[in-house]
């Protein structure tokens, strides 16, 4: 299995308003074309958070832990209808309550994402698919002995860092 760097996302301004388009490849090559993507935490009603585990074969952070549904919004989709696709086609999952926590520019050496985030609290059956390598759920005190050891995507640890009191 492989990205698809033919894939198309949408190329926006920092408020989310759609300039041009350009496929997944030209957008993680350094060219720092902006953007979308969503996030969604995922927390069982124990306060517990779930991560994923990216699989070997991403062209990004592969095998690190990271936040727990991930996705790009793609050409023509909007970011509701990205965050309902990504939570289903990585989790299984498809009865949730998402609740917008803020939105935010990531950049890396490799991209600039403009981050949609959102929480859920989700008791049911979670069932990752191919698109990941596994997932668990973390306690808060897991995470946060476990930031700066290489384990976890630089995107989860800062985003993690910056929205921790509004995500619990």
């Amino acid at each position: 299995m492989q990205d698809n760097l033919s894939e198309m996302f949408p190329i926006v301004d920092e408020e989310g308003n759609i300039l041009d388009a350009a496929t997944r490849g030209k957008c993680h090559d350094g060219s720092k074309l902006l953007h979308p993507v969503v996030h969604l935490h995922l927390f069982n009603s124990r306060g517990e958070l779930y991560l994923q585990k990216r699989p070997e074969w991403k062209d990004i952070q592969p095998g690190k832990w990271d936040t727990s549904v991930g996705g790009h919004v793609d050409l023509g989709e909007s970011v509701e209808q990205a965050l309902l696709r990504e939570v289903r086609e990585e989790l299984g999952v498809t009865e949730f309550v998402p609740v917008s926590v803020a939105h935010y520019v990531f950049e890396s050496t490799r991209e600039r994402e403009l981050v949609f985030v959102y929480k859920t609290v989700y008791d049911g059956d979670i069932s990752p698919t191919a698109e990941l390598d596994g997932g668990r759920f973390w306690t808060l005190q897991e995470i946060k002995e476990n930031i700066g050891k290489g384990i976890f995507t630089p995107n989860f640890e800062s985003e993690f860092q910056r929205l921790e009191s509004q995500l619990v």
